[in-house]
């Protein structure tokens, strides 16, 4: 018997181990790389959508999962925050008159942003 077969209906390769072959499975232990909506993202899936979590880690596709939502989580928290600011006349002659105002504003926005963001995005 061959010790190495390969399975092209599947795409599988197989290693004889005693009487029997047993897939080649490889692990994939790369780090994640989405960033902080997309951990609260995984953070809620885990806690409160169980089925929904196990589904998408069995099917590889969670990581992508996350990194789709950090980024549209991102581009929206930083479209929300330049309409509030807009809507709120927090401008660049702000800033340069008085930037503690500026700040204490601006976070502010961002805070309210990231608040719907995360309602919107994350914990649906």
């Amino acid at each position: 018997m061959k010790k190495h077969i390969y399975d092209e209906k599947n795409g599988l390769s197989y290693t004889l181990h005693g009487d029997y072959y047993l897939p080649d499975l490889v692990i994939n232990e790369d780090e994640p790389t989405y960033g902080k909506y997309g951990m609260l993202r995984k953070q809620f899936l885990k806690e409160h959508r169980p089925a929904r979590y196990q589904y998408l880690l069995m099917t590889g596709k969670l990581t992508e999962h996350l990194n789709v939502v950090d980024q549209e989580a991102r581009e929206q928290v930083e479209i929300l925050m330049k309409q509030i600011s807009k809507q709120l006349v927090v401008t660049e002659e702000l800033k340069s008159k008085n930037q503690m105002e500026w700040v204490r504003k601006m976070n502010n926005i961002k805070s309210a942003a990231e608040e719907i963001v995360l309602q919107e995005l994350i914990y649906m």
